[in-house]
């Protein structure tokens, strides 16, 4: 079938759109009330709500001769959901704001649309709702909640001189596929899926919390500049230790077939949405955790003793 003949979201209008979109999405535990009316309604057993919001740009923060639908609502939700466990909550609802070009295809849609649900499902999460309007491209904001049952939120202002640094998840391989993308090779595929999808370590980070985290975030745009946050908001210096990254083989193959140091990607890349975190030295982590550092008296992030640049992702530096 030719791109002529499918049905657009410009065929069903706003309000088919919206219907076709709510007939796809089962509700988490927590969304009491989901899609249909002025507003949704979402528990909070905790008395206190963990809110954080995103905004993807097509062209900007994805491509659609790159990503599938479905691979962008996993990653449209990902990058939020991961920001929840971040703070040590369990996440419970998030709601989306679409603006869409009028030729899109609802079967592009309905593929988009089951992104967001199957990725909420793996916290037990439900999409409660949303927004759409017309836009000459893809626009996607989603809000992500969260509960924190009954513990305090992990910060990024806690870490101590002394402390561990751990990170959980995967680092560089986004960056090292979408390196592989704009050189407009085809592998290897592992990295190429994990620019498309990141697969954020959810268990890890109301783990981390009740394991006495002293603070912790989604390294969202790469270890260095992410850990600069944290080393400014709590007054204190970090020091990594290369040596104790364990960088898989198939990002060494990638880095040797583009002329790159697979490290460069590990402390710098973005959007794997892995968590780091820094605990008492005393702490005993679990498997999942690896430590990458230790947290020192001072300012900054050092790599074998040298000050480096917050090097990463800024969304106002080319």
């Amino acid at each position: 079938m030719n791109g002529r003949c499918a049905i657009t979201v410009g065929d069903l209008g706003e309000f088919g759109v919206i219907a076709r979109i709510a007939g796809r999405l089962p509700q988490g535990r927590a969304v009491l009330l989901g899609p249909g009316d002025d507003a949704a309604v979402v528990s909070a057993p905790d008395g206190r709500v963990v809110v954080t919001t995103d905004l993807l740009l097509e062209g900007r923060h994805f491509r659609r001769d790159w990503s599938s639908g479905y691979d962008i609502g996993r990653k449209a939700a990902a990058q939020n959901l991961s920001d929840i466990v971040a703070m040590g909550a369990e996440p419970t609802g998030i709601v989306v704001g679409l603006g869409l070009p009028a030729d899109a295809a609802t079967d592009w849609l309905d593929r988009l649309t089951d992104g967001f649900r199957d990725e909420c499902e793996l916290v037990g999460a439900g999409v409660a709702g949303g927004d759409i309007t017309r836009c000459d491209i893809v626009v996607i904001g989603v809000t992500a909640l969260g509960d924190l049952g009954g513990r305090a939120p992990v910060t990024r202002s806690g870490a101590r001189p002394g402390d561990v640094v751990a990170v959980a998840g995967r680092l560089g391989y986004a960056a090292a596929g979408l390196a592989l993308f704009r050189e407009g090779l085809n592998g290897p595929p592992e990295l190429l899926e994990a620019h498309r999808r990141p697969r954020p370590p959810y268990a890890r980070g109301p783990e981390a919390a009740v394991l006495g985290a002293t603070a912790m975030l989604d390294v969202s745009d790469g270890l260095l500049q992410d850990l600069g946050h944290v080393a400014e908001a709590s007054g204190v210096g970090m020091m990594l230790d290369p040596e104790l990254f364990m960088i898989h083989y198939v990002m060494r193959d990638a880095g040797r077939l583009l002329g790159v140091d697979p490290l460069e990607w590990v402390l710098t890349g973005g959007d794997d949405h892995a968590l780091v975190a820094t605990f008492p030295e005393d702490v005993r982590l679990p498997p999942g955790w690896s430590v990458v550092g230790m947290v020192t008296e001072g300012d900054g992030v050092q790599v074998r003793g040298v000050s480096l640049d917050r090097a990463g992702w800024d969304h106002f530096r080319e």
